[in-house]
């Protein structure tokens, strides 16, 4: 593991993942996060995977003092709370199970953290092609972008606490509600290009089909516990962006995601 220069306190940081059902890659992801410049703990937290997920993940803890399992159900919002409360660290940085780390991932964040209490890094897709080129709906609050994935971000703790951590109650698109809570709060989130990860693309076009819907789910979620959004995207933009057949695809079933969940999901508790 790279340390710090001698005589300094580096930042001693979290690295909290959600996963279920990971075996393909925890190990790929566990290998990229070993290496990462130190102090550090990894915590992962299964949802009950089936696919011996949590048996690859006992070898490392049992080879790295700095690797915790733990077992917790419910969203994936609900998953990194419990996360959060496990951690000693003064800042959480979170990342997917199906992601790779750069070795200098955790230092860029390190340094990000030192002039800003939310940093988010630059999230590389791989996989089938055509979905790498896919670009976010970016919703923009205050001037910020707040749909920084949390496969690539991080949070000093106190902030965490001020700002309640994630809501629970979201199916998908708790991150952009975590980021917009903070930014409402007064926080800046720092942008790191060089605080990269590499992120699979969905396998099948079943998969992609099915995650647009639900972050279609989620952009309506936004919408009830936030009231509209719709000034806070940027229509000009995105009229900017590369349109396929894939992002109409793509923008078609999360309209019908959101259309759902307005006639027929669940409000949020009081």
């Amino acid at each position: 593991m790279i340390t710090a220069p001698p005589g300094s306190r580096p930042l001693f940081i979290s690295i909290v993942s959600t996963v279920r059902n990971e075996g393909r890659n925890i190990a790929h992801l566990l290998d990229s996060l070993v290496v990462q410049e130190g102090p550090i703990e990894v915590i992962l937290v299964d949802a009950g995977s089936e696919d011996g997920t949590p048996d690859i993940v006992r070898q490392y803890e049992k080879k790295y003092d700095f690797i915790h399992l733990f077992f917790y159900g419910g969203t994936r919002g609900a998953g990194r709370n419990f996360g959060i409360k496990q951690s000693r660290g003064e800042a959480v940085a979170f990342i997917d199970g199906d992601a790779i780390a750069n070795p200098f991932w955790v230092h860029e964040l390190r340094q990000g953290l030192q002039t800003a209490d939310v940093v988010a890094g630059r999230s590389i897709q791989i996989g089938y092609k055509p979905f790498e080129e896919l670009e976010r709906v970016e919703l923009i609050v205050r001037g910020v972008d707040v749909t920084y994935p949390s496969s690539n971000l991080a949070y000093k703790k106190a902030v965490l606490k001020e700002i309640g951590g994630f809501d629970a109650w979201f199916v998908t698109a708790e991150d952009i509600d975590l980021n917009l809570r903070a930014v409402l709060a007064g926080h800046a989130i720092a942008f790191r290009p060089n605080a990269i990860i590499y992120h699979r693309t969905r396998d099948s076009y079943f998969d992609f089909v099915r995650q647009a819907f639900w972050n279609g789910v989620g952009r309506k979620q936004l919408t009830l516990k936030h009231g509209s959004l719709w000034r806070a995207y940027r229509p000009f933009e995105m009229a900017r962006q590369k349109t396929n057949f894939l992002s109409l695809l793509r923008l078609v079933t999360a309209l019908l995601g959101y259309g759902a969940y307005k006639l027929f999901g669940r409000e949020r508790p009081a």
